[in-house]
């Protein structure tokens, strides 16, 4: 089964940066992405960005564009969220996940994604 740990979430300044990091192991299928999300208290899950394990394209969600790069290291089997320019309506629990190919264009639909992270806290102060 799928098992994923995020890492590198902490307070930051309003305008400043942090990378999360995604480290995956036990993906028993060779297509698949892997996605960032985050939940602020009281809101639904937003889907920010995504990565295809095929060819490695990239997504992001209009609120982020611009302001994060996601990006892969094979070696390491961990995924990147790069996070610039943070603002304070950025704070939130941030999740990976990942979603199996299953022959439909990937999305940022949590529903499609089925092995989660226990997630790590960004807070941005103003």
């Amino acid at each position: 089964e799928v098992q994923l740990v995020e890492s590198g979430g902490g307070l930051v300044q309003a305008g400043g940066s942090l990378r999360l990091s995604c480290t995956a192991s036990g993906f028993t299928e060779d297509r698949y992405a892997i996605g960032w999300f985050r939940q602020a208290p009281g809101k639904v899950r937003e889907g920010i960005s995504f990565i295809d394990s095929f060819d490695g394209s990239t997504y992001y969600a209009d609120s982020v564009q611009g302001r994060c790069t996601i990006s892969w290291d094979n070696a390491k089997n961990t995924v990147y969220l790069e996070m610039n320019n943070l603002k304070p309506e950025d704070t939130a629990v941030y999740y990976c996940a990942v979603t199996y190919y299953t022959g439909n264009n990937y999305n940022l639909s949590s529903l499609e994604y089925n092995y989660w992270g226990q997630g790590t806290q960004v807070t941005v102060s103003s």
